[in-house]
């Protein structure tokens, strides 16, 4: 189990630091309907993240990737593989001025429910947070640990990997007026810096799942 969590340590952090969530959970902390609204999003994203997952074991279990040291190598190859491209990607567009998506404008008529269904988009759907979500997957699935295991290490995958949505819904929930002025400050440095911030962390994990890769494939 300790060997699965500190493979997945990294990893969580890759989902935890994605921005457009980040920003999403601050503007509708910022927006009219604060407390409720930004709940729904913070379930949405922890959701989203332990159905993509969760996914992935399943498929990983399905398949005895567990029992194929060999296999598993490949698979985390193949991941950092895409993790560098998208990576790289990032990094040459990171100083290009990117559009607000459109929901975004929306977020201050935005209902729990809507907020709820567009954060397990972004945490389940999202190309870049699937990959991440794929590799965790496949490292809980490879770890050859039994249902419990695969359970807790899920669980603690993905409250790791919310923590940065979750805890600034929380902590508004108990002193939103202290918070008003941060969070408009990491909202400000999160739009001018996140493209940079992204590209050199999926970059690192890409490199680290190509490493472990290699050793499992040749192993």
């Amino acid at each position: 189990m300790g060997s699965v969590l500190g493979e997945l340590l990294p990893l969580a952090v890759g989902v935890a630091v994605s921005p457009i969530p980040i920003i999403a959970a601050i503007l509708m902390l910022l927006g009219r309907h604060a407390r409720t609204t930004s709940i729904g999003f913070a379930a949405g994203w922890l959701l989203g993240i332990v159905v993509a997952v969760a996914v992935f074991v399943a498929l990983g279990s399905a398949v005895d990737i567990g029992g194929s040291s060999s296999s598993t190598g490949w698979v985390k190859i193949a991941l950092g593989v895409v993790l560098l491209v998208v990576g790289l990607r990032q990094w040459r567009s990171r100083n290009k001025e990117s559009a607000t998506p459109k929901w975004m404008s929306a977020i201050d008529e935005m209902r729990p429910v809507t907020a709820l269904g567009i954060a397990f988009a972004l945490a389940a759907i999202n190309p870049k947070n699937l990959v991440l979500c794929a590799a965790a997957g496949v490292t809980i699935a490879s770890g050859a640990l039994s249902v419990s295991g695969d359970i807790v290490a899920v669980a603690v995958f993905a409250v790791l990997a919310s923590t940065s949505v979750v805890v600034p819904v929380v902590g508004y929930q108990v002193a939103a007026a202290r918070l008003r002025g941060p969070l408009d400050s990491l909202k400000s440095w999160l739009q001018a810096n996140n493209a940079t911030v992204m590209a050199v962390l999926i970059l690192v994990i890409g490199i680290v799942l190509i490493g472990k890769g290699i050793g499992a494939a040749s192993g």
